[in-house]
């Protein structure tokens, strides 16, 4: 019975995703003027290479590494060069969907749906020669059981996202959950409440975050932070606190409320720290990494760049912590890739790497190629961009790339702003409810010009505030490569 119910979960799932096939939305119309800044080259696969792109790492020699959704792991040698010469060589196989790797004191790691391996070559022929499961706490029976681990943080661990069983239920162990996995292979659970991630990394400040896919108990795509002890939002994998010792299960969230009401009643309830707009932003939001390159990638260090699987696009977000909650913002970046987006990864050069693949029989791909390696670098030219939103008590600070044009930034007709929540709730995904139109009461731009100081009549909590910043230029008169962004308040700042 409970097979068949998996099975019948599982095809519902699916049917949903197949009959959202035609729904990616329209895109930004912005590829040809992103090409100017941020070009695409494709790194090329042999077709003798079964390649489809899940986890991405650079070894200390430069080369990439890859890992696939069939299990096997290439290093690759040339991807950065222009044009790229890559040179395929197979390092490891017999693994299981591999989305995520990592390099470490000689080894990779690598984590699949079951279990953390350590993988070596021990004997230097470059072939892998020695396979040892780090860890294989938690429960794996099905396919939609996806793991996404983090590289390791400061103090050697591994924080993995575990998704549901059948996207919809938590029927093995720890499903649902965020964990962690230190050097020595003990397994730690963090906090329940995940319902299908689809990647795991650190921001600036070297705090944990999941992306998270909308579908039950979640309205849109979400950027969530794995905050020990917190409860995420989907209470499927409440079944699993009894194993955990100390950890005490929250009460359950009240069907079709309002996150701001339902965080008050479960206190281990931590809202999404940025959420993207459905279509808008993201429809399947994946793996992220934090830009640290020097200013070799741009103005853009510090900040998280994701892609999306479905419509084949990178995006970026900031965060920043208000009244001790993570909140931030999300940005376009660049659309036009080839395929769907699993993975990104930051070169030692500064590039971008995104990989990714395609599935037709359950997920739709704006992207029309069935796998891809491409690579993305700054021309060292600078667009004019919105940098960064910032909230304050009683607005928000807007930075920009470049400076503006302060006639016009002045002037507080000139920038549209509406907000909007989700409903939280179990059914599938949300509409945009409760919408807003918060007055603009000053526009105060700083003497430099790459700041404006928005003061509003105004700020709703638990609301994404939607901006549209398309009237503003720069002191060139160039307009914005990108004119929208959106902020998720979680926290209105006392002082």
């Amino acid at each position: 019975m409970v097979t068949a119910r998996v099975i019948l979960i599982s095809m519902i799932a699916s049917a949903v995703l197949l009959r959202g096939e035609e729904d990616l939305g329209e895109m930004w119309g912005t590829a040809t003027e992103e090409a100017k800044y941020y070009p695409i080259t494709a790194i090329p696969i042999p077709p003798t290479v079964p390649m489809r792109p899940g986890g991405l790492e650079f070894l200390p020699d430069g080369r990439l590494a890859v890992g696939t959704r069939r299990g096997d792991i290439y290093f690759v040698k040339g991807a950065l060069d222009s044009p790229p010469q890559p040179q395929f060589h197979l390092f490891a196989s017999g693994q299981d969907e591999i989305f995520s790797l990592a390099w470490r004191d000689g080894a990779m790691l690598a984590t699949t749906w079951g279990e953390v391996t350590r993988i070596a070559d021990t004997d230097g022929d470059e072939v892998a020669d020695r396979y040892d499961t780090l860890t294989s706490n938690w429960g794996y029976a099905e396919g939609h059981e996806f793991a996404f681990a983090s590289k390791p943080d400061a103090e050697g661990n591994l924080w993995i996202a575990l998704g549901l069983s059948g996207s919809y239920e938590s029927h093995n162990l720890f499903r649902g959950w965020a964990v962690k996995v230190t050097s020595a292979g003990r397994m730690i659970p963090v906090c329940s409440g995940l319902r299908s991630p689809g990647g795991t990394g650190a921001n600036a400040q070297g705090v944990m975050f999941a992306t998270e896919s909308q579908g039950p108990w979640n309205g849109c795509c979400s950027l969530k932070h794995l905050k020990e002890g917190a409860f995420l939002g989907h209470p499927a994998s409440y079944n699993w606190y009894a194993f955990v010792p100390g950890m005490k299960e929250p009460v359950k969230p009240n069907s079709d409320s309002r996150m701001a009401v339902e965080k008050r009643r479960v206190k281990e309830l931590v809202p999404p720290a940025v959420r993207f707009p459905y279509i808008k932003m993201g429809r399947s939001i994946s793996g992220f990494r934090l830009a640290q390159t020097g200013g070799k990638f741009g103005p853009f260090d510090g900040q998280l760049f994701l892609g999306d699987y479905s419509l084949s696009i990178i995006v970026r977000a900031t965060t920043e912590q208000v009244n001790g909650v993570w909140q931030g913002a999300c940005y376009p970046f660049r659309e036009g890739l080839a395929t769907g987006i699993m993975n990104v990864e930051f070169s030692p050069r500064g590039q971008l790497i995104a990989g990714g693949f395609t599935t037709s029989r359950q997920w739709p791909v704006r992207g029309t190629e069935p796998f891809a390696l491409q690579r993305l670098e700054w021309t060292g030219l600078t667009p004019f961009e919105v940098k960064e939103i910032n909230i304050r008590k009683d607005g928000f600070l807007i930075t920009f790339t470049k400076p503006v044009d302060t006639a016009i930034a002045s002037r507080p007709e000139n920038y549209a702003l509406t907000t909007y929540t989700h409903i939280y709730h179990a059914a599938y995904g949300s509409p945009e409810v409760d919408h807003t139109t918060p007055r603009i009461l000053s526009a105060t731009p700083a003497a430099d010009g790459l700041s404006v100081r928005l003061r509003l009549d105004h700020i709703t909590e638990d609301h994404i505030h939607d901006f549209d910043f398309g009237k503003i230029t720069s002191q060139q008169k160039e307009p914005l490569l990108h004119r929208k962004a959106y902020y998720t308040v979680n926290e209105i700042p006392h002082d």
